[in-house]
């Protein structure tokens, strides 16, 4: 069984199907995050997530930390991007699979992902003590990690899957990140990736007329030129060309990109946001299927 953790109690984690893994994740293991952790979307649409290699200056990590950052997935996503992954993997009569949550954040994504994935083990993992404490009222198994040098707390290998929502746009350095989670999974093992679209069909109106993108953010402190009013952390956008070439090179083959709606779009706009599904790259949120190589 998967150990919730507390700072400072190292853990043996046995991620299932067989696999034993052991884990350290007291409140030193691994390194700094980057980026501290992930806190959502541009206006709330994202999960708390670990960070990357380089250490993360004091305010940053208290930022990601706030419990006041939203952190709540948009369900229209969550579910899409289970859809996705229920397919990939099949029943789980056949064989159960270890899914892993990476920035799992209050575990609500996972929760409504539940149904689809019924059967197979859904194990969060968050950097952030207080995203954990949330996620155990909705997860039965919850994990601290961070995506550093010092490595997840798994064994290589280990995993059939990784969901990975929300989380590289708040990455300083998502390079090292894929590789750590392409080092988890097991060969032909599936990465579901979701992230906001720089190119949205209303982010190309919106630079047309001057006006900064909807899901960027220049500031810490608020928000600046654009929509929105909520402020999360996004250090990085893409585009579905440049998050199929940068998963490609990353180790991974790409099998589809998908398209869903974003929660913080106005009502009017919502069915044109739906429709806007169709052509993911003009798409609000990027869905990307890849498998290990």
């Amino acid at each position: 069984m998967t150990k919730t953790t507390g700072a400072g109690s190292p853990t043996n984690t046995d991620t299932s199907a067989g696999a034993n893994t052991s884990a350290d994740t007291s409140a030193g293991a691994g390194t700094s995050a980057g980026a501290g952790t992930s806190a959502g979307t541009g206006t709330g649409t994202g999960t708390r997530s670990s960070g990357p290699a380089a250490a993360a200056p004091p305010g940053l990590r208290e930022f990601y930390e706030n419990p006041a950052v939203p952190v709540a997935s948009g369900d229209a996503r969550s579910l899409r991007q289970a859809r996705m992954l229920a397919a990939a993997l099949g029943p789980a009569a056949a064989r159960p699979a270890v899914v892993l949550d990476v920035g799992c954040g209050d575990g609500t994504a996972a929760a409504a992902a539940a149904p689809l994935l019924a059967g197979h083990r859904v194990i969060g993992v968050d950097w952030s003590q207080d995203a954990l404490r949330r996620a155990r009222t909705r997860l039965p198994d919850v994990v601290r990690g961070e995506l550093t040098a010092g490595r997840l707390p798994f064994r290589s290998g280990v995993a059939d899957a990784v969901l990975f929502s929300e989380v590289v746009e708040h990455l300083v350095d998502p390079d090292s990140a894929l590789d750590e989670l392409r080092r988890v999974l097991r060969p032909g093992g599936h990465l579901m990736l979701s992230t906001p679209n720089l190119a949205a069909w209303y982010n190309r109106a919106l630079l047309l007329a001057g006006v900064q993108p909807v899901f960027s953010e220049v500031s810490l402190r608020g928000i600046h030129g654009r929509p929105g009013s909520e402020v999360v952390g996004h250090l990085r956008l893409y585009t579905a060309r440049a998050l199929r070439e940068f998963v490609a090179a990353s180790g991974f083959e790409v099998v589809r990109v998908a398209g869903a709606p974003f929660h913080g779009v106005p009502r009017p706009l919502r069915p044109l946001d739906r429709l806007a599904c169709a052509a993911p790259s003009l798409s609000s949120i990027l869905l990307l299927h890849a498998r290990r190589m």
